[in-house]
């Protein structure tokens, strides 16, 4: 087979053949091909080297290509590429164990492993639903958690929600330290979840979808004690705390392999998936068994969930991720580009806030710092300045003003400087 890696042969192949609903999500004013990726470099069809700050879609968590990876997902796709969970296979058995080791000490945890992290997100909504026997479904308004149909119903952002979604979901306001509604802080926004199952629900429900750090989002990490007194009074009102850590997940906030752990709680349910197989396609939810268990009365399948080349993959991801210490790398290397981000916001008034953790990290754009009116235009300037610089980042947050950085974790010290350096040529050139 011929492949034409032309980019306006690329670009017309699309624009002829791909549904309106799959060619829509385009970022560039212009396309670009991706020709080929190592670590957390990208080059195009013409040969220009990137800095991938996205991991494409925080997918990439090793690194591009990653020697490893690649060689466990090939030995294992020659031997036999997939292999339905209706028969045993050792590798998705040994990721299943090997994912339960990485969960807190103490509890009990189950593995069902998907094809990607929507799919995770609709399981863990029936898997509450059937374990609790309720309904109701508590959500954040700026969350988002995938493009199915269940998953647009707890995503609280318009531009993800489509007609048809089914319901039994409310939305409570977001903790955003820089622009919530009720300020910094937790408390009112806990006593914002007590209003909201007195008022918006049956008073019995489901449970609770919390990412510990909102990703699509842009980048809210959530304040001190509010995972905490989120997760008492779901489970008070006959709920679960399910934890999303599709992006916050293996070692990307560099403290933690979870952002709930920052937190000092345990969810009842954990759904992840991106940087699990890093870039194959792989998702898991890992709940406590007894949760669990009620799921057994009915059927329940997956086609490519636990296919043993992405379980291949996944389990040299967390080889990697051990042997490579790069949990500590996120750690060290996001603090070196968070004081950076600091520099640069102190230089351009076009930044409102910087923030962050580890290597998930972004810039929120503004129009006037008083005000904090979302600049979405200015935005998409510096987005398209930073490709000229030789970044890939990511537009994000429900207003399209923030700047989302997610690179792959062995992302450099000295790659801080270069990324550094184009955003504030980027800034510049406003």
């Amino acid at each position: 087979m011929q492949t034409d890696w032309t980019t306006a042969a690329t670009a017309a192949r699309r624009n002829r053949y791909y549904a309106a609903s799959q060619s829509k999500f385009v970022p560039f004013a212009e396309p670009i091909v991706f020709r080929r990726g190592q670590g957390q470099y990208l080059w195009d069809a013409e040969g220009t080297r990137f800095i991938d700050l996205l991991a494409m879609n925080v997918c990439v968590s090793v690194g591009h290509s990653h020697a490893k990876v690649v060689a466990a997902a090939a030995e294992q796709a020659a031997d036999l590429t997939h292999c339905t969970t209706m028969f045993y296979h050792p590798v998705p058995a040994h990721l299943a164990e090997e994912l339960a080791a990485q969960m807190p000490a103490g509890h009990d945890w189950v593995v069902h492993f998907t094809n990607s992290g929507a799919e995770a997100i609709d399981l863990a909504m029936t898997m509450a639903r059937t374990c609790t026997g309720n309904l109701d479904l508590l959500a954040l308004r700026t969350a988002y958690h995938g493009p199915t149909a269940a998953a647009q119903s707890v995503t609280g952002i318009s531009g993800w929600r489509h007609p048809g979604m089914p319901g039994n979901v409310a939305f409570v306001a977001e903790p955003n330290a820089y622009r919530g509604i009720f300020g910094p802080g937790a408390q009112p926004y806990l006593d914002e979840i007590d209003r909201t199952i007195a008022t918006a629900t049956t008073g019995q429900i489901a449970g609770m979808l919390i990412e510990s750090i909102q990703g699509y989002g842009g980048v809210i990490e959530m304040p001190e004690g509010y995972l905490q007194g989120a997760a008492e009074r779901v489970r008070a009102a006959g709920g679960l705390y399910i934890a999303d850590e599709v992006q916050s997940g293996f070692g990307r906030t560099g403290d933690h392999m979870w952002g709930f752990q920052a937190h000092d709680v345990v969810p009842d349910i954990v759904v992840m998936a991106k940087g699990i197989g890093n870039g194959f396609p792989l998702g898991a939810v890992v709940a406590r068994r007894q949760v669990a268990a009620p799921m057994a009365e009915k059927f329940l399948f997956h086609t490519y969930g636990a296919n043993p080349t992405s379980c291949a993959a996944g389990r040299a991801v967390l080889q990697v991720l051990r042997d490579e210490a790069l949990q500590d790398n996120a750690r060290l290397v996001g603090a070196a580009l968070l004081a950076r981000l600091q520099d640069l916001k102190s230089r351009h008034q076009a930044i409102g806030d910087v923030r962050g953790r580890g290597l998930m990290l972004a810039i929120e754009i503004v129009k006037d710092r008083a005000s904090k009116e979302p600049d979405r235009e200015t935005t998409a300037r510096v987005f398209e300045e930073c490709r000229a610089a030789g970044l890939i980042v990511s537009k994000s947050g429900p207003g399209q003003s923030v700047l989302r950085m997610v690179p792959p974790l062995c992302l450099s010290l000295q790659d801080v400087e270069t990324v550094a350096e184009g955003l504030d040529r980027a800034f510049s050139r406003l």
